[in-house]
């Protein structure tokens, strides 16, 4: 098999769910005047898959209802087993021929707290739900004669309110041999692959010619081809420990415009030529000030970040990963010298002397960030990617066996919750052998799981920890063992062993010890697709070699070692997430990590700050979560955490890093759970950033 018949092979088999969705969308078009015969054909949807029916309104009442907001019930960020029981219902219900999908990779979803195509009244408009009838109906007979009338619909239902990127989505969802997705991700891939940058929703008109110019290109493939770019570039973010080198991703100005200059040279050099020698300033924040002064932005945090990081933080021996755009390396070197500062070199007087090791082009792993400069010395999985291009062997690896203690005391210093409930954590941990820790963003859950690992072990030994994230395409080839694709010619697949059963090896070879693998966002894979025959292994009773089982594909005997313990990670905050198989879910212990603002570990942290306008912020945060909790719409799963406000340094803690987490981190999240109540999120915008002032 030739590698392009593969791909095409592969593509062709994660795009079946296109059968059923054509058809539904032909079998909604007859409700379009009968609308209440559609709530009730719905909600007998809900009823039999056992869910409530997504809320619409304010006040949780069914006034009306368009068909896109109807396919976005089973397109947005939900598990792969919750969208089959939906679908399944749905075809029951409208009588459905095609079918059920075996994947849904490629589909671009919507946002679980803006599902619905419209705004709830009174901030809808009159007309906004017949205008998405209308292009729907228009779309589903989409041809050169009527392209014109949809390309005016187009313009006239992207104006309204809640539209934004989504309406070139729902087209796609019912047509998708038609329409293209203006998804995030196809964004992205269009850039990559034909150079079209767009940054804004277009209107009709840009977007027919959006189509006309992509003749001849299959949009169900391009999708998927911008779903798997994604896919592959997503890191797993495990913190290299006991490590003084540390990783650098480096651009040497514009496209790379200063790099044959700089290679000769053997430097490395940044800009901002208008900010003198960066040892003259004692911090961060006197850096900012200087860029605000130098060239009138009101913010330079990535900025100052960068010039703080290159004076202070990079040391001879780092590792420099030189970029050029977001898609090319050009070069790797190693650092040489101390911060140096030299006015002669013009526009770039900041400079280090840097061994450069490699000077040519590669391609990169996905797509590079778009900072000047940024520390991915954390990033294991992408250093190692990136030590492979250059033929590097891994560089992070520990070289010694000697590890940092770390114990009770430890843990409870760095993570806020009292001795009685981390002695209870212990206890079901041992006792059950897979918990989880739930909770919404910002509680710690992550922070929180490796360490709970670390106090057990009695060190801080990564060599006994493993984490990795589930996400719906994960699936048991990736977990247990699978055939893959060779890259040995003549050879088609392999068998490949996935992370926990390399995991289990590995512990089983040393049984005197305990290992400790941890899954975040564990609620986010299809569970018993990933586990499949270890479901019934991973019981505390069901571990060690007594218990062992035939596996799959590779037909030999396997077990899960009693020196095993799985910690999951799930968000509190995304209902559409929360459900998890019962014969799985009774495997597990769960511990709910809450708000710990009140805790005396963050009292302390308080006190260490010292600033009475964060004090004032963290005691209307309080508040808010009271509101928050109260909130029939949302509860206390959607409380904020207190993560968001622990900076690495108190020093950090200014005016400038207040308004940061204010306007960037914590309103946009309100906007996102109020998006229908705009009076409750102005109330909520003015009272933190009059905490503030």
């Amino acid at each position: 098999m030739s590698e392009t018949l593969s791909t095409n092979t592969e593509k062709q088999n994660h795009l079946t769910w296109i059968p059923i969705y054509e058809e539904f969308a032909d079998k909604l078009l007859f409700y379009k005047s009968s609308r209440d015969k559609l709530f009730e054909k719905l909600d007998l949807v809900f009823k039999k898959v056992n869910m409530n029916f997504p809320k619409l309104e304010a006040d949780n009442s069914h006034i009306d209802i368009d068909p896109f907001t109807v396919f976005g019930f089973f397109n947005k960020q939900i598990t792969f087993e919750n969208k089959i029981v939906i679908l399944k219902a749905i075809k029951e219900v409208f009588e459905l021929k095609s079918p059920i999908p075996d994947d849904f990779d490629s589909i671009p979803q919507i946002s679980n707290l803006k599902a619905a195509f419209f705004y709830g009244v009174p901030g809808r408009g009159e007309k906004d739900i017949d205008n998405l009838w209308e292009i729907f109906e228009k779309a589903l007979s989409f041809n050169n004669t009527n392209a014109e009338e949809i390309s005016n619909l187009y313009t006239k239902c992207q104006a309204q309110k809640g539209i934004n990127w989504n309406l070139s989505m729902g087209l796609f969802w019912i047509r998708p041999n038609k329409f293209i997705p203006l998804d995030a991700n196809t964004r992205n891939c269009l850039n990559k692959k034909f150079q079209i940058v767009i940054n804004k929703p277009i209107d009709g008109t840009e977007y027919f010619n959006l189509i006309d110019r992509l003749q001849g290109e299959n949009f169900p493939e391009l999708s998927y081809d911008a779903w798997k770019d994604k896919r592959e570039i997503e890191i797993e973010t495990e913190p290299v420990e006991n490590n003084s080198t540390r990783y650098w991703l480096y651009a040497p100005g514009e496209k790379a415009c200063k790099w044959d200059d700089f290679y000769k040279k053997g430097i490395m050099a940044l800009g901002w030529e208008d900010i003198s020698d960066l040892r003259n300033f004692s911090t961060r924040e006197e850096i900012r000030s200087s860029l605000k002064e130098a060239y009138g932005k009101k913010s330079e945090t990535n900025s100052s970040l960068a010039l703080w990081q290159f004076a202070n933080d990079m040391k001879p021996g780092d590792v420099i990963f030189v970029k050029k755009g977001m898609h090319k390396l050009i070069g790797r070197g190693v650092v040489e010298s101390d911060y140096e500062y030299d006015a002669s070199i013009e526009g770039y007087p900041h400079i280090r002397k840097v061994k450069w090791t490699h000077n040519g082009e590669w391609e990169h792993p996905g797509q590079a960030v778009m900072k000047t400069l940024t520390d991915i010395t954390y990033y294991r999985e992408y250093v190692e990617k990136l030590n492979a291009l250059f033929d590097i062997e891994d560089e992070t690896e520990v070289e010694t066996t000697s590890f940092d203690v770390y114990d009770e005391q430890k843990f409870l210093s760095e993570v806020f919750i009292t001795p009685e409930k981390y002695q209870t954590i212990v206890g079901l941990l041992e006792r059950k052998k897979n918990i989880i820790l739930q909770g919404a963003p910002g509680v710690g859950k992550s922070f929180a799981a490796k360490r709970l690992a670390y106090s057990i072990i009695g060190e801080k030994n990564s060599e006994q920890v493993k984490v990795i994230q589930f996400h719906q395409s994960y699936s048991y080839e990736d977990f247990i063992v699978g055939f893959r694709p060779s890259a040995e010619e003549n050879k088609q697949f392999e068998k490949r062993y996935g992370v926990f059963y390399e995991f289990c090896k590995k512990a089983a070879d040393d049984s005197e010890n305990k290992y400790f693998f941890i899954i975040d966002e564990i609620n986010r894979g299809n569970m018993s697709k990933i586990f499949g025959e270890l479901l019934l292994l991973i019981e505390n009773d069901k571990r060690g070699k007594s218990n062992q089982i035939q596996l799959l594909y590779s037909k030999e005997d396997f077990y899960i070692p009693e020196n095993v313990y799985i910690i999951g990670m799930m968000n509190t905050a995304d209902r559409s997430l929360a459900m998890l198989d019962y014969a799985l879910r009774r495997r597990f212990a769960f511990i709910e990590f809450e708000p710990a603002f009140e805790s005396n570990g963050f009292r302390n942290k308080q006190n260490e700050i010292s600033n009475l306008k964060y004090d004032s912020l963290i005691q209307q945060i309080i508040e808010l979560n009271k509101m928050i909790s109260e909130d029939v719409s949302l509860g206390k799963g959607f409380r904020i955490g207190h993560s968001y406000f622990i900076p690495e340094n108190p020093d950090e803690v200014d005016d400038a890093w207040l308004s940061d987490i204010v306007n960037y981190e914590i309103i946009p999240l309100l906007e996102e759970y109020w998006f229908d109540e705009t009076d409750k999120l102005e109330v909520w915008r003015r009272k933190l950033e009059d905490s503030i002032k």
